[in-house]
């Protein structure tokens, strides 16, 4: 999701070295468990704002109008905290820009259509098999998974072909429309990637709030061509459609971004890392509780797989990546991109 986590998450270890060898202090616990609460609640709910969204809002532009939003808002905070505008170079504008398009554009962006037929909760499942993806992509590029993370990513597809195979009949979903929802795990997986290799900035909350308005001007020209319209977009948006688009913008992109590099720069990796798996839980939990929509057994069969795999993968990964590699992982994990 995030181009600059692996710098932030690098800036921040030192930090963190005096307090991971002792006992942290109950203070600095509870915020860290704060901070983790808001990742969890905040960006698995998104799936479920989404969904609210896509009822009377087209997925594009409302997202386009998102992450404008977001981004504009965070910028101006960023301004005003440190009377200067944020800038960043030429070159690392240029990364910004592609990993933008395939973490907002490509990722959201597909999630947020998918979900106009996908159930939050499914989507959400569906977006959790992305750390296996990036596995495969960096496996393309010349990486060597540990044996451990091969089991992990053999088991992870095992769960994503009965998601889509047999848990989308199962959820009236098409394999199409479900395809739709990997294909933007897959795009979040690239952009991960490449977030990781290109020069982009080391002030990460500038770098971040650049990325979302590219990201959301992206799709402002993307929905009319897909067919949406912008003079007609917001004609018939009700009162909840338009209070998620708040939501997602406020909660998903800013509130839970500043926890994230909070906990980024104060907690282990290996902390942070579990919202990886806890995410999706939390998807389908609101999922059923504010939308009431089902959870079939094929449903919690394929997740649950998926998730453990995510969680093997992880965990081999940390123990193969040693000393700075090891904050790559923080890209691992599926979520609602900023």
């Amino acid at each position: 999701m995030l181009h600059g986590v692996g710098r932030a998450a690098a800036a921040g270890g030192a930090r963190r070295g005096g307090s991971a060898a002792g006992t942290p202090a109950p203070s600095h616990a509870r915020r860290v468990w704060t901070a983790l609460g808001i990742v969890y609640v905040a960006w698995g709910s998104t799936y479920v704002a989404i969904r609210v969204m896509d009822r009377t809002v087209p997925p594009l532009i409302g997202s386009a109008v998102r992450f404008i939003a977001a981004g504009l808002v965070m910028y101006a905070f960023l301004a005003l905290r440190r009377r200067a505008l944020p800038r960043v170079r030429a070159r690392e504008l240029a990364s910004l820009a592609l990993v933008s398009v395939l973490l907002l554009s490509g990722g959201n962006g597909l999630v947020t259509l998918g979900e106009l037929h996908v159930p939050a909760g499914f989507a959400a499942l569906l977006v959790a098999s992305m750390p296996l993806w990036l596995v495969v992509l960096r496996t393309i590029t010349g990486d060597r998974p540990r044996g451990a993370t091969l089991v992990g990513l053999g088991i992870g597809f095992v769960g994503v072909a009965i998601l889509v195979s047999r848990g989308a009949h199962g959820e009236g979903v098409s394999i199409p429309h479900a395809l739709v929802v990997v294909g933007a795990a897959l795009s979040w997986a690239t952009g991960s990637l490449l977030s990781s290799r290109l020069p982009l900035p080391d002030d990460v909350a500038a770098g971040t709030a650049i990325e979302m308005v590219i990201g959301g001007l992206a799709l402002a020209v993307i929905g009319p061509l897909g067919g949406e319209h912008w003079s007609t977009a917001f004609a018939h948006a009700s009162a909840d459609s338009l209070l998620s688009i708040v939501y997602l913008a406020l909660a998903g992109s800013i509130l839970a971004f500043t926890a994230y590099v909070w906990l980024l720069r104060n907690a282990p990796i290996s902390q942070i890392s579990t919202y990886a798996y806890v995410n999706p839980a939390v998807a389908v939990v609101l999922s059923a509780l504010i939308l009431g929509e089902g959870v079939s057994g094929l449903m919690v069969v394929g997740g649950a797989i998926i998730v453990v795999a995510v969680a093997v993968v992880i965990r081999s990964e940390a123990r193969a990546q040693a000393g700075a590699r090891a904050v790559e992982l923080a890209a691992l994990a599926p979520k609602e991109s900023v």
